[in-house]
């Protein structure tokens, strides 16, 4: 397990910033961020997880296989479009 540091925690609140406007969250929907490893053969290092908590509706899991940092726009905007899985 990586320990967080600030620069981190600063790429996650600016990536759940983005995040928010690129998939119109309203106020009273909830997202969380973060990055995990993976040692698996075949994965990335390091994917991410966007994980949304609409009111009122059930919970969605973006995955991309990217590092906070290096998530763009497109790859939330295109997570999306691929079909969240339900649930954490």
């Amino acid at each position: 397990m990586r320990a967080r540091v600030p620069q981190q925690a600063s790429a996650r609140r600016a990536l759940a910033a983005r995040a928010r406007r690129v998939l119109a969250l309203g106020e009273a929907d909830v997202l969380s961020v973060n990055e995990i490893a993976c040692a698996d053969p075949g994965c990335p290092d390091a994917g991410t997880v966007i994980l949304l908590m609409p009111a009122g509706r059930p919970t969605r899991a973006l995955r991309i296989a990217k590092p906070i940092a290096a998530v763009t726009d497109a790859d939330i905007a295109a997570a999306e479009r691929e079909g969240p899985a339900e649930g954490p």
